[in-house]
């Protein structure tokens, strides 16, 4: 039987080329079609950062806004972006191939720069000029269709970002075939290589992109993110005959639904037995390997007697009922594996919510750790570096410790452990929320001294001159933090993409991003939070002064080293108990 001109025998099964013609073993797939999605990743994260690094410059020079509101601002549009990452994995799994979410949205996020370019470029698209002198009267902000033209502009931007951060990652991890060693292992370095490429795009970013807004024009700046996401087009298209793409089986979220009403309405007590097919699946503590799903068998079809169990799990065994009980109506009918795929997720989201006070110590890096640096001596050399720069530091520690990681610690991991994976998805998960703590600790010395010479030398209320203390001070919070951020954007697309069920793997990993969006949101209402309980009484909030010499800064960090500490117990406690799908069952 052939298909499209390939032999079914040498089908890669469930998954088409971009033609969507089946995919065929030995022609699609594997690191050479992985490599171009790495490519893509450092036009791609290029063009996005290359504009939210030095966002709120912008919003405040140009465009007029104060900083409380340009910091809201870009918060909102990054957080944003990052949320409808879940939209691009949603439809990635229910309507289109991850290859197809992947050219629509880059499409999208170009359209939305071009109009961000027109605006920057036009004087008559922008709000009147002005001079901001002591004594003068406030800048006018932007307003009018001229304010409506700027937010279609980020907008219509982050919703293409959306679109790629949920489709991009998976379609890398996609060209992998996990039933086999090598498979699994290449899946594992495209994950760490992604974060690499994703800090290579970055570096330039923060570098000369951000020397080009601030010193050529922000019109220079929006330009070099539209060339970088046009280019990307080209560069992902390039390796199209060698891809081969995940077929879409319908809406994730309508399965959920159907599971848990099914389960919710179904008797407590007896009922009707439901004669349902499925696959249970089994998980175990530590993943010494991973195989891919079979196929879902459908109700009324037939399955070999080898890959069917007609009982599930015991994990959450409310949900059983789904398939134990006649179902209320038909189509509540749910078979054992789609409750099982259920289960899978409800287990990962508790990791997931780990992961949002990680982020919010990130959230800092654009903050707080950058005004910090504002207020010190910022040259090195003859050079001034511009604050939105500082990001330097993490992204550079990432290229030299991705390499490093992928081919000396990991590989003397697995001869160590003795184990295929060496260090678990979760133990890298692990190792970055301890990193996270020690990052915080360290921003609250380094503030401690920052204040301390700024007391010594009697600028406290000086809010002009630079501190006599070196900026290379802040660099340690940074690579602490650039290497959580390592251990755990790479593990946790890694865990979420592993761990899901086939049908929704494009959504799960989606979660990675959601959990960036929900720190950088959650930083936000902190900053709210606290200022609001330490201001009662009379008494000046920790985060409110004159300059940020008057604020409590270091009280905050120590703050939020506690509350990572407490968020890194719970997280333990989940490490413990969580067992991985399908570990060590490796069939012939």
């Amino acid at each position: 039987m052939q298909e499209g001109g390939v032999r079914e025998a040498e089908r890669w099964e469930g998954y088409v080329d971009w033609r969507n013609r089946p995919a065929a073993k030995g022609r699609h797939g594997g690191m050479v079609a992985a490599s171009f999605v790495l490519v893509t990743e450092v036009l791609e994260n290029l063009a996005f950062l290359a504009n939210a690094s030095n966002l709120v410059t912008y919003l405040m020079n140009s465009m007029h806004y104060s900083p409380s509101q340009s910091a809201t601002m870009v918060t909102n549009f990054m957080g944003t972006a990052f949320l409808l990452a879940l939209l691009g994995g949603f439809l990635s799994d229910a309507v289109c191939t991850t290859y197809v979410v992947y050219l629509a949205s880059a499409a999208v996020e170009f359209m939305g720069l071009v109009i961000l370019t027109i605006q920057a470029r036009s004087s008559s698209l922008m709000p009147p000029a002005c001079t901001k002198v002591a004594g003068a009267a406030p800048c006018e902000p932007v307003s009018g269709s001229k304010k409506a033209m700027l937010f279609v502009g980020l907008y219509v931007t982050a919703l293409g970002i959306g679109g790629i951060k949920g489709s991009l990652p998976s379609h890398g991890a996609e060209q992998f075939d996990e039933g086999t060693p090598r498979g699994r292992k290449g899946r594992s370095t495209f994950f760490n290589y992604f974060v690499f490429c994703l800090s290579c795009g970055a570096l330039v970013a923060v570098t000369f992109a951000v020397w080009v807004e601030d010193n050529k024009g922000w019109q220079w700046g929006f330009f070099i993110s539209t060339i970088a996401i046009l280019l990307s087009i080209p560069v992902f298209a390039a390796g199209s005959r060698f891809y081969r793409s995940k077929v879409p089986t319908g809406s994730p979220l309508v399965t959920i639904a159907k599971v848990l009403l099914a389960a919710a309405l179904a008797p407590r007590r007896g009922g009707t037995p439901s004669a349902s097919n499925g696959a249970v699946i089994d998980r175990a503590p530590s993943p010494t390997g991973s195989t891919e799903l079979k196929e879902y068998c459908k109700p009324g079809e037939a399955c070999a007697a080898d890959d069917v169990a007609t009982e599930p799990s015991q994990e959450l065994s409310a949900l059983n009922r789904a398939v134990q009980c006649q179902p209320r109506h038909r189509a509540l009918a749910c078979t054992v594996q789609e409750v099982e795929d259920v289960k899978i997720v409800l287990m990962v989201l508790p990791i997931f919510l780990a992961t949002i006070m990680l982020n919010c110590c990130l959230a800092q890096l654009s903050t707080f750790s950058v005004e910090q640096a504002a207020t010190m001596d910022t040259r090195v050399g003859g050079l001034k570096v511009p604050a939105a720069s500082l990001p330097v530091f993490p992204v550079t520690f990432i290229i030299l410790l991705a390499p490093i990681y992928d081919h000396i610690i990991i590989p003397f991991a697995r001869r160590a452990t003795g184990t295929e994976m060496g260090i678990t998805h979760l133990q890298r998960i692990g190792t970055g929320l301890v990193l996270s703590i020690v990052a915080m600790a360290a921003a609250a010395v380094v503030e401690v001294k920052r204040k301390n010479v700024a007391a010594s030398h009697g600028m406290i209320n000086s809010s002009h001159a630079p501190l006599p203390i070196t900026f290379f001070w802040i660099a340690f919070q940074y690579l602490f933090l650039g290497s959580a951020d390592l251990f755990t954007l790479a593990g946790l697309l890694e865990f979420f993409f592993s761990e899901a069920p086939p049908r929704m793997r494009s959504l799960a990993t989606s979660l990675s991003w959601a959990s960036l969006a929900l720190g950088y949101y959650l930083s936000s209402v902190l900053v709210t939070v606290v200022n609001g309980a330490t201001g009662r009484g009379g008494h000046r909030p920790w985060l409110e002064g004159a300059s940020l010499n008057h604020y409590h800064l270091e009280r905050f960090y120590w703050l939020m080293c506690a509350l990572s500490a407490v968020n890194y117990i719970f997280f333990l406690v989940l490490a413990i108990r969580y067992k991985y799908r399908n570990a060590g069952v490796i069939k012939a």
